[in-house]
């Protein structure tokens, strides 16, 4: 039975994550190395209830209960001790995801699954690099992760059937739908939506027509909830990029990212984390 869990990096999707596991009941530990980041994703999950209550989603005191069950810390160890489950939601490299999978490994209990927030990477990579692999799972997320309703679940070469169950479990608990499939680079989502974003990159680059041109046709042509440039504003185009860094590494020169996107990416337009990407957000209120 899973009833606490530590999600590690409170960045976008970490903070995102974590209210979802509040609501769904779980006590949720969030870890991080950067105070900062622990204090604003406090702030951003605060603002989160208060606009549930305000859309009478929830009481007051049932978002008080609620918070209740979220804390914040920067010792890792102390996080994930007596942890039922882990959701990792550091960045999209290697380095930094094997240091953590290494330290999880240390400290989680043995009965703890070990997912990864990866949105490409390969759980049965991030799977070697711990004693247990058969714990290790890939749960990807959509962000914003409180609306986006699916969660891809992905088998690493090792992962034992009882870590699906248990990851499927977690999932529905929060209210999400699921799809499981096996390891491959980008699996189902990121691989289209990588590729559909790196083209409107392309397009945009040669000219072919404005980004809001472009983000109109796509959704009113194609039917998308989101244009891509307002979804790579969303993901953040340093994720984008890493994405398609590794996407291309495995997968070859159809994942080239397009020259504009790093330039945006070494330009530090990174999307509405900085207030501006592919469109300017700064002094424009942000949406939950």
């Amino acid at each position: 039975m899973t009833e606490q869990i530590t999600v590690v990096g409170a960045g976008v999707m970490g903070r995102g994550i974590a209210y979802v596991a509040a609501l769904a009941g779980f006590k949720v530990h969030v870890v991080d190395v950067q105070h900062r980041a622990l204090q604003s994703a406090a702030k951003e999950i605060a603002s989160l209830f208060q606009k549930a209550i305000a859309r009478g989603q929830l009481t007051p005191d049932e978002a008080y209960v609620v918070q209740d069950r979220l804390s914040y810390f920067t010792d890792l160890e102390k996080a994930v001790n007596q942890a039922d489950f882990v959701i990792e939601a550091v960045p999209e490299k290697a380095e930094v995801k094997r240091a953590v999978f290494a330290a999880l490994d240390r400290h989680a209990p043995e009965h703890c699954v070990l997912a990864t927030n990866t949105s490409t990477m390969s759980p049965t990579e991030i799977g070697s690099y711990t004693q247990r692999p058969e714990a290790v799972i890939a749960m990807h997320f959509f962000n914003p992760v409180h609306k986006m309703p699916l969660v891809e679940i992905v088998r690493g070469l090792a992962t034992a059937d009882a870590t699906v169950a248990r990851t499927e479990a977690v999932a529905r608990k929060m209210g999400k739908e699921t799809v499981t499939v096996n390891d491959f680079p980008g699996f189902v989502t990121s691989r289209l939506s990588a590729l559909i974003g790196n083209e409107a990159f392309y397009m945009l680059q040669e000219g072919v027509a404005s980004a809001e041109a472009i983000d109109k046709a796509v959704k009113l042509g194609l039917h998308f909830p989101m244009g891509p440039f307002e979804l790579a504003d969303l993901v953040g185009l340093d994720t984008r990029l890493n994405n398609l860094r590794y996407l291309h590494e495995k997968l070859g020169e159809k994942y080239r990212p397009a020259p504009l996107l790093e330039q945006y990416v070494n330009a530090g337009r990174l999307g509405r984390k900085t207030g501006r990407g592919v469109y300017d957000y700064r002094g424009k209120e942000q949406e939950d």
